[in-house]
């Protein structure tokens, strides 16, 4: 459906349209096209065309208040006239298309010319085949049998190049299924609340069909287009699809369209569904980018629209700035991308995560190096022949000799070809991407599900961890614990009978009514498990506390109805506090009002005494009732919530927009005090991250009080230790000069001993998690990793290394930012992401132990070799094979051990330290020692002292001698025990330990023991082998045994003593720098590569954009100094030094907008809707 192009979209369901003529009152086209017109037009369209938006629900054949009725041909009858909501997926590659990408490797590309040449030679017989007088000097004339042989060579590295392909292939085409498998389950995972039949039911996105009446509320993706029909205080981040950064009011009169893709930052309400995927908004954009599902996942809608925004059906709407709209999108790829965005890019290319920076840089040294070598190899035997044929013995060149010679020379350049792919590590990124996929299947079972790979390789690294309260360290059930009613502190549930009667009605309404009416505590699932809590828990806790009193909150609810409410200020993180009004049966108003007890006490002026009756409330009483009520409660770790009311005579009516003389002259009913345990396990898994070096700090919105008392009961802080604990309104004082700039000296002064930042808003948060990461106050740049649930929490989790969202708790918005989501919300599971993330690297470091001892084992026996007896030891085919054991198999075994504990015992390695220590270096260099020893050893006296015949300067097409058989052999198996000695990297003892828990590892190593007595045995002319007897094998099972023993004498010598020892694949300070990184090889970094770059760097911009509109909007909102917005925006953009190399096309000019306060910022020219400007 996604291919088709629209034309013929129209007109299949105009078909379909004559058919089902009478069935809905609007067809698809009108919906299409009436959802591309914005605000003010649309509402006149809908006056003219239907009227309103209820006559658009009757014409859909729904309820605005029911719902559909939900009965299956109904839904399968919308979604064949109008689609279905969900943008078919790009293809993915097949497996053939894998196998080319896996051909165009240059090593095989050289392999297989050199093969066919080969091939191509041996079978053409000269007519001076029989010339003795070619050189054929170094052995007598070849029999004919072997003659015809001749073609085998390169058929077998043909072969082998066959299997390396399939076999690389092959797991790239496992690695692209498993992700399909991951998107999809991220997707099914996406649920939206829609009313069918008058009941509230989730269903996933997929299924939302034309006339649903869906709930939308803060924090929403929103999953489809639709029309506003009732709900308060509704705000949208529209900037997606239109690059604009204002939040939008949406109101039935003003501007009713909800679009597809876009943000809910405030509010609630619900809608009716008027256009479901490819004709939703989002849908519109990705058929003209003829997409049709650029990534799988319909939540990454944003990062693709980038193209789509300056597009036609967009255009008319308000496309004056498509730069900004650049700017807004928070490209996914700039933080390591999605795997199917990686994959458009170019397979193997990826955004470079530190690992693959040093991978990179150490597989272009050794590459380079092998290249050397090996045409060092070429030129040398070439010469050699040369020399020695027509200089030594003064042979002339024959032109019946010339097929002859160049097989010779083929052959040279075959070995030489051998070295070099010997030499290159083609297994690495193999051993990278097995790991890291092999950890990714395996971190869904420890709940973590991992949206970009990197992160979880990142998270080895991690330094710092900033973690919310609420929900990760503590369980997230709410319950009242104590309250302060009617001038006594009860410390625990007081008795219903206790409290006086209209004290009691009125907390009872004032909880019922101003809470989201979709929270609500349901009987428990099962028998004796505790009642569920639904929707926001700080109202599950306050429901629950009227349940506690036997009271009841249905009734009022039933009575008060969502759509009869007059006004919701919602909760948002400035206000800190929900009010709603509704209208009294005499006309009059009464707010009801709930928050932050330090924040809703300042508003009051009066309070409930012990009779009911309203008592004057001055400020030396409510400092009184901090000191003796809410610190005691906050010191027990209990959140402090004050409910209150007011009165307003029916006329005047107030004015309700005017929040600052509404929200005041409150009368407190009561403060509770509120509790969340710490969950059980937290405390063990915040010992480990402090054993492991992690610094774990706590951001909460919380009171300071109530955040240190959970801070001790975590083991975040022990008392007596030398810690901060800051508000955020002192940490910002702290942080910025005089001129109310940021300043990093002044936040490096803070964050080493910072543990809490209570009282923080999101922006605070992003400040701390950016102050750290810029910090340069150590010696290594701090990693840092944070989570996240709420909408406000997108650009720290975005500016962090790791963001971690919360799978249930979380929010689309927080989700869509973050790179890893705890699927069970708990704080231990980022201890297992730092598990496997440590993992990942020492299985990196594993392998590289393993294959650069081969590496350089190989190319030198070959490089020598070929230099003293004109043909190399070990023969093109056996090297492909050894390259196969080492790249592939060794890659499956080491890449996919099991993380231990132990892991934790150590310091995180940091972003500069090398990939191969000295202890690592010592081992392959030491290791490389006795290999080449014996093979030398057996190169040259091995004959003498097996009593064979030896295999020096055979001729050119002689049958293969047990020689140079028993040194193939015996190089394979030093690999394989040295397979085992590998699979410690920090100089342990006992290599064995633990090698069970790791059956595929057990399984290669006797598998690839198999397959080599196969190969010895019956081999034969293409692998040149001939069969060993049984006491030859044991002696190269004894040699290779050797490997285990003399891993021991190498792991007595003391590292600290091999001073010369250098280490390698470190990233230097001055390569952090992106900028910079591309200059660095550029041969590594495509055009793919930089597009991503500049998303990371645009992303920025936006977020910087936003803030300073933010500001402005504020600054006119509550009419402070203009002087100090302009402090604030410069400070805005001293944080955005980091991309002040780029010139920003549509930086906010906050001059004008000073000058004339009407003017509005040049990105919302398009529209002027933004409300709250004088």
């Amino acid at each position: 459906m996604g291919d088709m192009t629209n034309s013929d979209f129209y007109s299949k369901n105009q078909r379909n349209e004559s058919s089902h003529g009478g069935e809905f009152g609007c067809t698809m086209e009108e919906l299409r096209s009436l959802m591309e017109l914005r605000g003010t037009e649309a509402v006149v369209k809908i006056k003219e065309t239907y009227g309103d938006t209820e006559a658009i629900c009757r014409r859909l054949k729904t309820s605005p208040v029911e719902g559909l009725p939900g009965t299956a041909p109904d839904l399968e009858k919308r979604k064949q006239i109008f689609g279905q909501n969900f943008i078919p997926p790009k293809k993915p590659k097949t497996f053939l298309q894998l196998v080319w990408e896996a051909l165009q490797d240059v090593t095989l590309i050289i392999l297989e010319i050199a093969a066919i040449i080969s091939l191509g030679l041996s079978f053409y017989h000269p007519p001076g085949e029989s010339n003795e007088g070619c050189a054929t000097a170094q052995g007598g004339a070849e029999d004919e049998g072997e003659a015809e042989a001749g073609w085998i060579e390169g058929a077998a590295i043909l072969l082998s190049v066959i299997c390396v392909v399939l076999v690389t292939a092959f797991n790239d085409w496992s690695k692209e299924k498993q992700f399909r498998g991951l998107q999809s389950r991220i997707e099914q995972e996406q649920k939206f609340t829609v009313v069918r039949a008058g009941q509230v039911v989730q269903i996933p996105v997929a299924e939302i069909v034309v006339g649903d009446i869906a709930q939308v509320k803060y924090g929403d993706l929103l999953p489809a287009d639709g029309l506003f029909i009732q709900g308060n205080d509704l705000k949208i981040d529209e900037s997606s699809l239109t690059g604009e950064s204002d939040q939008v009011r949406k109101s039935v009169d003003k501007d009713p369209m909800l679009l597809s893709g876009t943000h809910v930052m405030e509010g609630s309400g619900r809608m009716v569904v008027t256009a479901v995927g490819v004709n939703s908004q989002t849908g519109i954009i990705f058929t003209l980018l003829g997409a049709g599902g650029e990534e799988e996942e319909k939540k990454d809608k944003k990062g693709k629209m980038q193209d789509g925004n300056v597009d036609a059906s967009q255009s008319k709407a308000k496309q004056q700035d498509g730069a900004a709209a650049m700017e807004m999108q928070p490209l996914k790829s700039a933080e390591g991308g999605d795997a199917d965005d990686k994959k458009k890019a170019n397979m193997h290319k990826k955004e470079k995560s530190v690992l693959q920076g040093k991978l990179t840089k150490l597989a272009v040294q050794i590459g380079k190096a092998g290249l050397v070598m090996s045409a060092i190899t070429v030129i040398i035997l070439v010469l050699y022949f040369t020399v020695d044929t027509f200089v030594v013995n003064k042979k002339p060149w024959l032109p019946e000799c010339t097929p002859v010679y160049v097989q010779y020379f083929v052959k040279f350049f075959i070995i030489g070809v051998t070295v070099l792919v010997v030499a290159v590590p083609e297994g690495l990124p193999l051993a990278v991407t097995i790991s890291l996929a092999y950890s990714v299947k395996k971190m869904m079972k420890d709940n973590n599900l991992v949206r970009h790979l990197d992160a979880c390789e990142t998270m080895g690294n991690a330094t710092a961890i900033c973690s919310d309260k609420t929900g990760t360290l503590t369980t997230n059930r709410m319950t009242v614990v104590q309250a302060y009613i009617g001038d006594v502190h009860y410390k625990e549930i007081p008795d219903p009978s206790s409290i006086n009667a209209k004290t009691l009605e009125l907390l009872v309404n004032a909880i019922a009514i101003n809470s989201a009416y979709t929270t609500k505590i349901l009987p428990p699932e099962k028998e004796g498990a505790l009642p569920r809590q639904v929707g926001n828990k700080t109202e599950c806790g306050l429901l629950g506390f009227v349940l506690d009193l036997k009271q009841d909150y249905e009734p009022v609810r039933i009575q008060m109805p969502e759509e009869k409410l007059y006004k919701v200020y919602t909760f948002n993180s400035v206000r800190k506090s929900m009010s709603t009004v509704i209208k009294l049966p005499d006309e009059s108003f009464r707010m009801y009002s709930k928050g932050a007890s330090e924040i809703v006490l300042k508003k009051c002026c009066k309070i409930l005494n012990g009779a009911g009756e309203p008592r004057v409330f001055r400020p030396r009483d409510r400092d009184e009732m901090v000191k003796k009520v809410i610190e005691p409660m906050a010191c027990d770790g209990l959140r402090t919530i004050c409910v209150a009311y007011r009165d307003f005579p029916s006329s005047p009516e107030p004015d309700w927009d005017n929040e600052n003389d509404i929200l005041n002259d409150l009368t407190c009913i009561c403060v509770v005090g509120i509790e969340d345990p710490v969950r059980p396990e937290v405390p063990e898994a915040i010992r480990k991250c402090q054993r492991a070096g992690i610094t774990v700090r706590m951001v909460t919105g919380d009171n300071i009080n109530t955040a240190r008392a959970i801070a001790i009961k975590c083991g975040i802080i022990h008392p007596g230790e030398d810690f901060l604990c800051l508000e955020g309104k002192e940490f910002n004082r702290r942080i910025r000069n005089e001129k109310g700039e940021i300043e990093q000296e002044r936040i490096d002064k803070i964050w080493p001993k910072l543990r809490v930042l209570a009282r923080s808003s999101p922006t605070d948060k992003h400040t701390l998690v950016k102050g750290i990461i810029d910090s340069t106050h150590t010696e290594q740049r701090q990693v840092v990793a944070v989570t996240g649930d709420g909408t406000n929490d997108g650009p720290a989790l975005k500016k962090a290394d790791v963001g971690f969202a919360m799978g249930i708790a979380g929010t689309d918005v927080a989700k869509e930012a973050s790179d890893i989501i705890l699927t069970d919300d708990n704080f231990s599971s980022i201890v297992k992401a730092v598990m496997w993330g440590r993992n990942v690297y020492d299985s990196i470091s594993k392998f590289l132990q393993f294959q650069l001892t081969v590496n350089v084992v190989a190319v030198i026996v070959a490089f020598t070799g070929a230099c003293i007896t004109q043909d190399s030891p070990l023969k093109a085919v056996q090297m492909l094979w050894v390259n196969l054991i080492m790249d592939t198999f060794a890659s499956l075994a080491l890449a996919t051990e099991p993380p231990t504990e132990t892991l934790l015992l150590r310091k995180p390695y940091g972003r500069n330290k090398p990939l191969i220590s000295r202890t690592m270096m010592k081992n392959i260099l030491g290791h490389a020692v006795y290999q080449l020893t014996l093979i030398f050893t057996l190169l040259f006296v091995g004959e003498k002292m097996f009593q064979i015949d030896s295999g020096r300067n055979a001729p050119l097409h002689s049958p293969p001698s047990e020689h140079y058989t028993i040194i193939f052999n015996t190089f394979v198996m030093m690999q394989l025990f040295n397979e085992i000695n590998a699979r410690k990297i920090h100089g342990e003892r006992n290599v064995f330990d633990g090698i069970f828990r790791n059956p595929i590892f057990c399984t290669i190593v006797l598998g690839t023991f198999a397959i080599q007595i196969v190969i010895v045995q019956f081999g034969g002319k293409p692998f040149s082998c001939s069969p060993l007897q049984l006491d030859q094998w044991m002696w190269c099972i004894f040699i290779g045994l050797g490997e285990l023993v003399w891993g021991q004498v190498i792991a007595t010598i003391p590292t600290s003593r091999l001073k010369f020892l250098k280490e390698a694949g470190r990233l230097t300070q001055k390569e952090e720098i992106p900028e910079e990184e591309l200059n660095e090889d550029v041969e590594e970094i495509d055009h793919a590569e930089r597009e991503l770059r500049r998303g990371q760097i645009l992303w920025f911009r936006g977020l910087n954009r936003i803030q300073t509109q933010i500001e402005v909007v504020n600054t006119f909102k509550s009419g402070a100094s203009f002087q100090g917005a302009l402090r604030r925006q410069s400070s805005v953009t001293s944080q955005s030094q980091d991309v002040a190399n780029l010139s920003s096309p549509s930086r906010v000019s906050l001059s004008n907008a000073l000058s004339s306060p009407t003017s509005l910022p040049p990105a919302a020219a398009g529209h002027s809707r933004r409300e709250g400007v004088p």
